[in-house]
This record gives structure tokens, sequence and C-alpha cells, in this order.
């Protein structure tokens, strides 16, 4: 009997001791190659205690000092939301026209697919600044990549969904002589259309931390103002932003799960 054997009698143990072996040597060769000390985690807290005393107490003053943080607020719900609606609205569209059981044309199905299959592998950051480039500094680049994201997020998701309904109900429109426009218009749409609303819910709570995000490269809102604050070292007007972004964020949460809610129970 060797020793491995004496040690890790079971096959299972064997390979869960190789997989973490290759885990933890993996860590430590990353960490080696990039110079980290893992242990900085626990005995680097000076620049943690440095960090606070430059940006606590928040100046709140700053929020009603000027008018302008009040409107980038305002940009930033609105961004989240019209991207949200547009995003949705394009996405709805173009599932309809990837899926197989609404799009008989080979052509427009596979065009559909892959225009949903290039915008997901962009990254964010990508997207952002390529609407920069095109249309400048501003919350209209911001609601762009917002739209695209929600595009990119949903569109494949809604795909599946689609494709997943139930036949019954439009097997049995079929066999009374509708066309492919009323198949779809009074059986897969009713199906689909209360989780569309949910999920549209939830990428509404997800684009509203995007567009505070987006703003710091360039997308305007309220995420811009607090590029701006941290650029010329006003941190403790960055902490005031940062609390009512907090705050903003939980309402639009709290609301959209509150809806989202409402919309699931009626549509059982």
């Amino acid at each position: 009997m060797s020793l491995a054997n004496f040690i890790l009698p079971s096959k299972k143990y064997r390979q869960r001791a190789s997989v973490s072996g290759l885990v933890i040597l993996s860590v430590a060769l990353a960490c080696a190659y990039i110079g980290f000390n893992p242990l900085g985690f626990f005995t680097e807290f000076h620049f943690v205690q440095d960090l606070l005393g430059e940006m606590l107490p928040p100046n709140f003053d700053a929020l009603w000092s000027s008018s302008s943080i009040g409107f980038s607020f305002l940009q930033t719900v609105s961004m989240a939301f019209l991207g949200t609606l547009y995003g949705g609205l394009m996405a709805i569209i173009l599932s309809f026209l990837a899926a197989a059981n609404t799009m008989p044309f080979r052509v427009i199905r596979a065009f559909a697919r892959s225009l949903l299959s290039l915008l997901r592998v962009i990254p964010a950051l990508g997207i952002v600044l390529i609407y920069v480039i095109a249309v400048g500094i501003g919350t209209f680049a911001g609601l762009l990549t917002v739209v695209t994201i929600t595009v990119a997020t949903f569109g494949k998701l809604f795909t599946e969904m689609i494709e997943n309904a139930e036949a019954p109900p439009s097997e049995a429109i079929y066999s009374v002589g509708a066309t492919q426009v009323q198949v779809i218009r009074y059986s897969i749409i009713p199906q689909m259309l209360p989780t569309f609303i949910a999920n549209l819910l939830f990428s509404f709570d997800l684009n509203m931390r995007m567009a505070v995000w987006l703003g710091v490269f360039g997308g305007g809102g309220i995420g811009f103002q607090l590029y701006l604050a941290m650029r010329v070292l006003h941190y403790k007007d960055a902490t005031a932003y940062i609390f009512f972004i907090i705050v903003l964020v939980i309402l639009v949460e709290k609301v959209s799960d509150f809806l989202r809610k409402k919309v699931l129970k009626a549509s059982a």
C-alpha cells in the first residue's frame, strides 16, 4: 500500500486534493508574478485609515450648493429608464427575428442571432468609449450604451424564452387558419409578455447601477460629477455623492422589486 493511498484512501479525495493543490499553486504563482502579498489584506490598514480620514465626514452642502448636482441625478435616472425601455423594445424585436418558431426565413434569423452575439462579446467599457468618440461626452453617449447593453443582455434570453413557449396554443390557432403574425399576436406574446416585463424591471435595477458607472467614463450624469470631484481631490464631496447614489439605487431596487412581483402575481 502506497503512502498516497494511506493518506488519501479514496479516489474522490485524491481528486479533490489535486484540484485544491492546483488552485493554491495558481494563486501563489499569480501573486508572485504581480508582486502582491496576500497578507496585505490583514496588515496594511493604514491606507484605509488615510482614505477614510480624507473622505469623512461627507460634505452634504455640495449636494444643494449647485443645481447641476440634482440635475445630474435626474440625468442618471433618465438614462437608466430610457435605456431600459428602448433597449428592451429592441431586444424583444430582435428576439422574435432570431427565434426559430417566429421567423421562418433562415437568413434573417441568422443575421439577428449574429447581431446579438456580436453585441454580447463587446465589453461595456468598449461600448461607452465608442459612443463617446462618436457623439461626444455626455448623457447621450451613456444612454446609447445602456440601450446597447440591455439589447445584448436580454436579446438571447428572450429568444430562448420564445423558442420554449408552449406549442399547443400556437397549434390550436394554426388549426383554424391563422397566419404567422396572428399566432405571434394571440399565442406567443400573451405567454411571454409578463416575463418580458418582469425581466425589464429587473434590468432597470441593473441599468441604474450601470448608468452611474458609465458616467465615470464620460457617460454623463452623477457618475461624471463623482469623477470630477475625485479628479480635483474633493473627496468629502465625492462621499456625499456616493451616499445619495446608494440611497437612490436602493429606492430603485425596491420599486422594481415591488412592480416585478405585481406583474408576476397578476400573470399567475
